[in-house]
C-alpha cells in the first residue's frame, strides 16, 4: 500500500495539466464555432468638394502689368549767363511757374562794367570812322590844291631852265626850282596814296566796329539774362543756388520741366516685345493706364526705345490726361492693354496649374486640358484674372477654379453650388 500512493500521486501530477489543457482547447473550439460572422469592409472612393465657373469664350483684350518711371526728354537746365552774385531766388523746388515768371535774379551790378566798356568801344570806333571820312574829304580837297602847286612848280622849273639858257638866270635858281618841283611831286604822291588807302582803312574800322557791336550785343544779352525767367509753364525740378552765392558762367541755377512733355518709361517683357512692336508698326493704338491714388491716368504707348535688353525693351508712354498729378522720377504701376484676342476665357489665377494646364468637370471627374496663357485682365473690382485660350474650351464648360495639390485626371469631385 505504501508504494501505490506515491505512484498515484505521480500520475495525477502528470495527467492534471493535460486535462486542463484539453478543457481549455475544448472551450476555445466551442467559442470559435459559436461566434457571429463579420461582413467584409467596403472601400468607398473619396469625393473632393470644388468650385467651378462656366466658360464663356469671347474676344477680350489682355493686359500686362508693368513698372515705369516718369521722365521727360526736355528737362531744362537754366544756367548763369556770366560770373555774378545771386541777388534773389524767387522759387522753390516743386513750385508751379508760368511763362515769364522770375526764377532767379543775378546782381546786375556785376554786368555793368563790361556793358559800359563795350558801349564806350563802340562809340570810340564810330568816332574813328567819322574822323576817317573827314580825313578822306580833306585829302581829296588838298589833293586838288597840291596838283595846282605841282603844276606851278613845273612851270617854275621850265622858266628857270629858259632863263639859264638865256644866261639871265643862275644854276642855283634852277636847282631850287627843281627841288621845289620834287618836293611837291612827293607831296602829291603821298596824298594820292592816302586817298587810295582810305577804303582799306575804312573797312578795317567798320570790321572792328562790327566785332565790338557783336560783343556789346552779347554783353547786353547777358545783362538781360541776369533776370532768369521761365520760358514756359512748368514745374521747378530743383534749385541749385541761394541768395548771396557767387556763381561762375554756365553754372546751373534752376531745373525746369513742362507737364506737357512728361512721359512714362516702362520695361515691356521680352515675350510681348514682338507683339507690341508689330502693333505699333501697323498703327494699332495701344492704351495703358496707371493708378495714382484714386485717379486712373490714361496713357498711350508712343514708341519703343531704340535699344533692347535681354529682359525686354523699354516702352515710352505719353500721358493723355492729369499730368499735374505726376512728378519727375515718380515710380508707377501701369497696365498695358494689348490687342483683343478671340475665344479667350478669364479665369482666376489659382485655376491654372504649372505648365499651362486647367481642369474641367466632366461627369463628376477631373479632365485636364492644355491652355495658352494670353496675359492678365482686370476683373473690375480691383482684382486680376488670367486670360487663357484652348481649342478644347467651349462655351458651357465647367472649369475647376479650386486649386487642388492632388489634382489628376479622373479624380472624383463634386461642385459646390
Amino acid at each position: 500500500m505504501s508504494t501505490e500512493k506515491p505512484l498515484v500521486s505521480k500520475l495525477l501530477k502528470i495527467l492534471l495539466p493535460l486535462l486542463i489543457l484539453a478543457a481549455g482547447l475544448a472551450v476555445f473550439m466551442l467559442l470559435e464555432d459559436t461566434r457571429p460572422e463579420q461582413k467584409a469592409a467596403e472601400i468607398q472612393e473619396r469625393i473632393w468638394r470644388i468650385e467651378v465657373e462656366t466658360a464663356e469664350p469671347r474676344s477680350l483684350a489682355p493686359e500686362i502689368a508693368l513698372y515705369g518711371q516718369v521722365q521727360t526728354p526736355d528737362l531744362l537746365k537754366l544756367a548763369a549767363s556770366a560770373q555774378a552774385r545771386v541777388a534773389e531766388v524767387a522759387v522753390r523746388d516743386g513750385d508751379r511757374v508760368e511763362t515769364g515768371q522770375l526764377l532767379v535774379r543775378l546782381d546786375e551790378r556785376d554786368f555793368l562794367p563790361g556793358l559800359h566798356q563795350a558801349q564806350a568801344e563802340v562809340a570810340e570806333l564810330q568816332a574813328e570812322i567819322l574822323s576817317e571820312k573827314t580825313r578822306f574829304e580833306r585829302d581829296r580837297k588838298a589833293s586838288e590844291q597840291e596838283q595846282t602847286l605841282l603844276s606851278i612848280a613845273r612851270d617854275g622849273v621850265k622858266r628857270a631852265q629858259r632863263l639859264t639858257k638865256q644866261r639871265v638866270g643862275s644854276e642855283t635858281d634852277l636847282d631850287k626850282a627843281e627841288e621845289t618841283l620834287a618836293r611837291q611831286a612827293l607831296a602829291v604822291s603821298i596824298r594820292e596814296m592816302d586817298i587810295e588807302d582810305h577804303p582799306a582803312r575804312l573797312r578795317a574800322l567798320e570790321a572792328r566796329l562790327s566785332s565790338t557791336r557783336a560783343r556789346l550785343a552779347d554783353v547786353e544779352l547777358d545783362f538781360e539774362r541776369a533776370r532768369v525767367t521761365a520760358p514756359f509753364d512748368g514745374v521747378v525740378a530743383g534749385v541749385a543756388v541761394t541768395a548771396g552765392d557767387q556763381v561762375k558762367q554756365d553754372a546751373e541755377l534752376v531745373r525746369l520741366y513742362s507737364l506737357d512733355r512728361l512721359e512714362v518709361r516702362a520695361r515691356i517683357p521680352a515675350p510681348f516685345q514682338a507683339e507690341v512692336s508689330g502693333a505699333l508698326a501697323s498703327g494699332t493704338l495701344l492704351n495703358a493706364y496707371a493708378d495714382v491714388g484714386d485717379v486712373q491716368i490714361p496713357l498711350r504707348l508712343d514708341r519703343v526705345a531704340g535699344e533692347a535688353q535681354p529682359s525686354g525693351v523699354d516702352g515710352l508712354f505719353a500721358v493723355e490726361r492729369d499730368a499735374q498729378l505726376l512728378r519727375l522720377g515718380q515710380m508707377l504701376s501701369l497696365r498695358l492693354v494689348l490687342p483683343p484676342r478671340s475665344d479667350a476665357v478669364a479665369l482666376p489665377f489659382q485655376a491654372v496649374y504649372g505648365g499651362g494646364r486647367i481642369y474641367k468637370l466632366v461627369d463628376g471627374r477631373l479632365r485636364g486640358i492644355r491652355v495658352e496663357s494670353l496675359g492678365g485682365i482686370s476683373d473690375g473690382n480691383g482684382g486680376e484674372r488670367l486670360l487663357v485660350r484652348s481649342p478644347e474650351l467651349v462655351a458651357g464648360d465647367r472649369i475647376v477654379v479650386t486649386h487642388m495639390p492632388n489634382a489628376i485626371d479622373g479624380l472624383r469631385v463634386d461642385a459646390i453650388q
